[in-house]
């Protein structure tokens, strides 16, 4: 896999392994480029997430591993921080880095994709509850302040399907990262979930290519292992609907590559 920007580091206390053996196993990989973009801190939920006092500490590694490996692939900077209204900080909002992916993990005070709080679905209206994560997600593209849409309809970890259509509880949001010219990762994670799928859905991402938003890619990895895995059908799904470029960013400034 050419591209893959979405992977994590110890720092967010929920992952393993050293930044160095991410960088190995992305090489073995045959991935070129290459994202670090772990969970940024607020003081929210500190158990899942860096402390703004690891922020050097893991740019220092990112950046020691982009040079120790510059003639075999090129290492990026990101952080992948939750959009939830009133904890978001400029500490991270402005840092210098190369881009930011905007993820949603919270409704309200419950974070859903936690298998701890998997309860509450139990006896949900799950339809009101997609239409509250989507509108989330309309607010993070309207903030303008992130790059990357992380793992789209992440909602749908634990296999609780709405009966609406996921096309029309999804297009306001979608409308918003089209004109907030963001794009949109195919996160691989969910086949490692209940789900057992993309994050998007085959059925999303017909509608994301047909509003021509980019795509790229990430394994959301948290254990080295994870690097790549279920690369090719993630690019085949891609292709599946037209895609044959995807985006990566270097200094907040996004191009397109050929995968």
């Amino acid at each position: 896999m050419k591209v893959d920007l979405h992977n994590h580091t110890v720092l967010c206390n929920h992952a393993t392994g050293s930044v160095n053996e991410y960088v190995e196993s992305a090489i073995t990989c045959g991935t070129e480029f290459f994202g670090f973009s772990d969970h940024a801190p607020m003081h929210y939920d500190p158990a899942y997430r860096m402390r703004f006092e690891d922020m050097s500490v893991y740019e220092g590694w990112v950046q020691e591993a982009k040079e120790t490996y510059k003639e075999k692939i090129t290492v990026l900077l990101g952080y992948e921080v939750d959009f939830l209204p009133g904890y978001m900080d400029d500490r991270v909002l402005n840092r210098s880095c190369d881009y930011l992916i905007g993820s949603v993990h919270f409704i309200d005070d419950w974070g859903f994709d936690n298998p701890e709080f998997i309860g509450r679905y139990e006896g949900a209206d799950i339809n009101a509850i997609y239409e509250r994560y989507f509108k989330l997600i309309e607010e993070m593209a309207q903030s303008r302040k992130f790059d990357i849409v992380g793992h789209l309809d992440l909602l749908k970890v634990f296999k609780f399907l709405p009966t609406k259509d996921i096309r029309l509880l999804a297009k306001n949001a979608l409308q918003a990262i089209k004109k907030g010219d963001m794009s949109i990762e195919i996160n691989m994670s969910g086949y490692r979930k209940p789900i057992a799928e993309a994050y998007p859905s085959a059925m999303l991402l017909e509608e994301i290519a047909e509003l021509q938003i980019p795509i790229t890619f990430g394994s959301d990895a948290h254990r080295p292992d994870q690097i790549g895995l279920f690369g090719d059908d993630v690019q085949a799904l891609a292709r599946s609907v037209g895609y044959s470029e995807c985006a990566l960013y270097q200094g907040r400034k996004r191009e397109m590559v050929k995968f």
